[in-house]
């Protein structure tokens, strides 16, 4: 999936399938901005349109973290990490 980015293509991009699809594109976005790949006119749209797939990916990571919120009892529990040793 390696398109080029032009200020109308960008416009009217549909909201990403999937939580993968967007961070696929926004690493799309974002390499071809720091490979200056892009005119300015399209950066600024690529920008707009990688703030927009920011938005989508913690609105989806919200989702998520509500939904553990319900299955752990609302009591989140803190991620422990043990060494090799340790038991």
């Amino acid at each position: 999936m390696s398109k080029k980015l032009t200020a109308d293509a960008t416009a009217a991009a549909p909201a990403p399938a999937s939580f993968e699809e967007a961070m696929a594109e926004l690493a799309q976005l974002v390499a071809q901005m720091e490979a200056g790949q892009l005119p300015l006119e399209a950066s600024v749209a690529a920008y707009a349109r990688g703030s927009e797939l920011v938005k989508f990916c913690a609105a989806q990571l919200e989702k998520v973290e509500s939904q553990v919120k319900v299955l752990e009892g609302e009591m989140l529990k803190p991620f422990v990490v043990t060494g090799e040793g340790e038991q």
